[in-house]
């Protein structure tokens, strides 16, 4: 199916009015009044105007080279004699009057304050020059105004912010709405986006995919780490734009992290000395999903361990493990209450977050806890010299797909274990062999990472994606060895013993990676990663899962 942005009729219109002399008496009175004819007897188009906006619209009211105020339209306006508080302009008495709500701009936005160039463009209330045209009431494209609401966001009353913010989500929600989704399964929604990527001229193994598609099913977190430069926001980006989320319709969404960010204000929102409460970029988006429960909605954090990720983002990650099941739905605990953000505010079951990390010494160490609640997938393959799939591109057209390709349905071992038993009892004895070795530096996993690898190993048992062993080589990558990391001689007997688990043979230092012959190990990827990390810990004093 072809993913194409359709053209939608707004669902609320845009107006300027030059109020002049008039502001203060209209604002005042609740009121926009101009009468029918000009002193030569002349209907007056501008003023005719009037009559076309519906309630709800939006108005921007400008007097004294200054947009002082936002008007929402509170009914329809009517035929009406001229208003006592104006009677001393010299204008006939019938006239049109349209009630408004008014809110304050704090401050008020000037002329010059709007970028000539959007004015040029602009053609209501504008003229060729960019200045004001003689005249009262004009209609304002959707565009500019709304290039001036995220411009001056900060101007705007609550009110006015929150029913822009209404505006947004439902103007967004037509957008993908004018598709119809396409229902896939499993299976084919992976060719799908790994053929899409393939598209765009990035190459990704296939298995790369299908880790990346098992993991966010498995839990909507998840960290993609390596070198820079090979890809791993490229490979979100077009994960998500393949099946329909685009930043145009607000479905996928690039937060950059600050170093400085120390607590989830940055992320989330925090009240202001007004007692006001101003959102966050996570926020924004939560809403948006949450008003959209049949999309699903992706977050990219980028360079996410820019800052401590235990600082910024513990709330979320708390409020994810308080999911439970309630009336055959996924719902957490609230994420921002009513008395902070207006509205109780829960982490939506569509909302899919992944961070890219880099591990330099500009970037912070992952902690426990966070490596505990998340799948670490590592992106350090490069193969430059590989140019033959430019050969073979065929140019890919997005889909709608809906949440159901992506939600989980399983939240407690339990779940899976009665549709699964025998997979759960032959993962968890793997589990518990390694586990052995890993209480050696108490690195020692528990029920919680239990558990997500045996939810991973049962959506890909269900799709036949992988053989058990090459699954479960994926979740060992991502779940177990990311909490190895030490300079004394435990470190090397728990990666020894690990080696001899993976591929049923002693670690040989003398030999290359490629003589080792670790394609017929039982877990080939993980028993690669080990030899690097040997090799660090003997040439370096100390290792880990991290390259730097």
């Amino acid at each position: 199916m072809v993913f194409q942005t359709k053209p939608t009729q707004s669902m609320l219109s845009f107006w300027w009015v030059n109020q002049g002399q008039t502001h203060i008496q209209e604002k005042n009175g609740g009121y926009l009044w101009a009468p029918q004819k000009s002193k030569q007897g002349r209907p007056l188009p501008h003023h005719i105007k009037l009559l076309d906006a519906k309630i709800g619209d939006i108005v921007f009211c400008y007097s004294s080279m200054e947009v002082k105020s936002i008007g929402i339209v509170k009914k329809e306006a009517v035929e009406s004699l001229k208003p006592s508080a104006i009677a001393m302009h010299d204008w006939q008495e019938d006239g049109y009057l349209l009630e408004l709500t008014y809110y304050d701009l704090v401050p008020s936005i000037r002329k010059e304050e709007i970028p000539e160039e959007w004015r040029l463009k602009e053609s209501g209330p504008f003229d060729v020059n960019g200045n004001l045209k003689q005249g009262y009431f004009f209609e304002l494209s959707e565009e500019f105004s709304r290039k001036l609401f995220q411009l001056f966001n900060e101007r705007f009353a609550t009110e006015v912010r929150t029913k822009m913010g209404e505006y947004e989500s439902k103007r967004e929600i037509n957008m993908v709405r004018d598709n119809p989704k396409t229902y896939f399964t499993n299976r084919e929604l992976i060719d799908h986006i790994y053929s899409y990527i393939k598209s765009k001229g990035f190459f990704y193994e296939k298995k790369e995919v299908i880790n990346l598609f098992l993991s966010l099913k498995t839990k909507p977190f998840v960290i993609l780490s390596g070198i820079s430069g090979t890809g791993k926001t490229k490979m979100v980006q077009w994960f998500a734009e393949s099946v329909g989320a685009i930043e145009e319709n607000g479905q996928f969404s690039l937060i950059p992290i600050r170093p400085d960010w120390n607590d989830g204000s940055d992320l989330l929102g925090y009240v202001d000395i007004k007692g006001e409460f101003k959102e966050g970029p996570l926020t924004k988006v939560i809403k948006k999903a949450a008003a959209n429960p049949e999309l699903p909605y992706f977050v990219l954090l980028d360079e996410m361990n820019l800052a401590r990720v235990e600082y910024y983002f513990s709330d979320i990650l708390s409020v994810m493990e308080s999911r439970k099941w309630k009336n055959g739905e996924i719902i957490s605990s609230n994420l921002l209450s009513e008395e902070i953000a207006g509205v109780a505010l829960k982490l939506p079951n569509n909302l899919y977050i992944i961070g890219t990390v880099n591990m330099d010494e500009t970037t912070h160490p992952f902690s426990k806890k966070v490596l505990d609640r998340a799948n670490t997938i590592e992106f350090n393959r490069v193969d430059l010299g590989n140019l033959d799939f430019l050969n073979e591109l065929e140019e890919m057209e997005p889909v709608v797909a809906g949440h159901e390709s992506f939600t989980s349905i399983y939240l407690h071992l339990k779940d899976v274990y009665l549709k699964n038993p025998q997979l759960v009892e032959q993962v968890t004895s793997e589990i518990i062999k390694m586990n052995n070795a890993l209480q050696l530096i108490n690195a020692h996993v528990g029920y919680r990472v239990r558990d997500e690898v045996c939810f991973y190993m049962a959506y890909n048992h269900q799709a036949n994606l992988m053989k058990f062993e090459e699954a479960l080589d994926h979740c060992i990558l991502q779940k177990i060895l990311p909490r190895i990391a030490g300079s004394d001689k435990r470190v090397d007997q728990l990666l020894r013993d690990l080696y001899v688990h993976f591929t049923n043979k002693q670690f040989d230092e003398d030999l290359d990676l490629a003589e080792l012959e670790l394609a017929t190990a039982k877990y080939p990827h993980s028993a690669a990663k080990l030899v690097e990390m040997l090799r660090r810990l003997r040439e370096d004093g100390f290792t880990s899962f991290w390259v730097s």
